[in-house]
């Protein structure tokens, strides 16, 4: 029994770690006044009628820092680009050129500055949520080990850990948090 406590920790551990890694690529996606190539990577494009990652059909470069270019490796996706962006919620104007797109990142607002930390609070809550559910799932598979036999203390101390894995875990999310808010806050 006590393989199976530990490898339900070990699950919990590592579904932890996905949750946080996930929650901190979400924050990059949300702009803090930079350019930043992460902000269109994940844009889909009309590719031959399949919606396609920016990613996978150009080159998103950083010249300066409030300037993206992405440059298609077709000539023909310059419109398809150019009206993906238009059509997405990041806010930006493409200025489509010659051989690529340009975006001008334009300084935040005050009131644009508090949306977007609006937006980084309600995506590491998400985050925590994804942590707790872990621990949920994990807590309850340790119920079952208990009803199926194992020794009652084991079971406890194993809830005490994944607890403290879960708290490790919150926290971790939270430094996240607080330094994308500093971040943006920050002109």
């Amino acid at each position: 029994m006590t393989e199976d406590i530990k490898m339900y920790l070990d699950d919990a551990e590592e579904s932890m770690q996905k949750a946080l890694n996930h929650t901190g690529v979400e924050l990059t996606k949300i702009r803090a006044g930079k350019a930043s190539p992460a902000m269109v990577e994940d844009l889909r494009v009309d590719y031959y009628g399949t919606p396609t990652p920016i990613s996978q059909v150009a080159n998103v470069a950083v010249p300066d820092a409030r300037t993206l270019m992405i440059k298609p490796w077709e000539k023909n996706m310059l419109s398809e680009i150019t009206k993906a962006i238009k059509n997405s919620d990041l806010g930006l104007t493409p200025m489509q050129e010659a051989d690529g797109v340009r975006l001008n990142i334009p300084a935040l607002t005050e009131q644009r500055r508090r949306d977007l930390v609006k937006q980084v609070k309600n995506e590491t809550e998400a985050g925590k949520v994804r942590i707790r559910n872990v621990r949920k799932d994990v807590n309850d598979s340790l119920k079952k080990l208990l009803k199926e036999g194992a020794a009652e203390d084991a079971i406890k101390d194993a809830e005490a850990k994944v607890q403290k894995l879960t708290d490790t875990y919150i926290v971790k999310v939270d430094e996240l948090m607080s330094k994308k808010e500093a971040e943006i806050m920050t002109i």
